[in-house]
């Protein structure tokens, strides 16, 4: 299982939602999910699972998949609800 969190040039924000998704996975007790970063270029429907993605860049995103628009990347909450229901979508949990 993957996740991978994309912003325009894969570095300074999706590297953030990362990290975030990571600690947010701990706090679950989810194991087996490897989470990456990526620009959103680099991305096909293969690459990952799920797509975790800020609003600006959903039309970007449509057609990969399972995309999650995070209205804030920086809301903890808003995140830990995003992660908590994709991992339930998965099975995970």
């Amino acid at each position: 299982m993957k996740f991978l969190a994309m912003c325009s040039s894969g570095l300074g924000s999706s590297f953030m939602v990362h990290m975030n998704i990571e600690e947010v996975l701990g706090e679950l007790g989810v194991s087996g999910v490897e989470v990456d970063h990526t620009d959103i270029g680099s991305a096909g429907p293969e690459s990952a699972d799920v797509f975790f993605v800020a609003k600006d860049l959903a039309d970007t995103a449509a057609g990969l998949g399972d995309v999650v628009v995070l209205e804030s990347i920086i809301d903890k909450e808003e995140l830990r609800e995003a992660v908590k229901s994709a991992a339930v979508r998965k099975g995970l949990l």
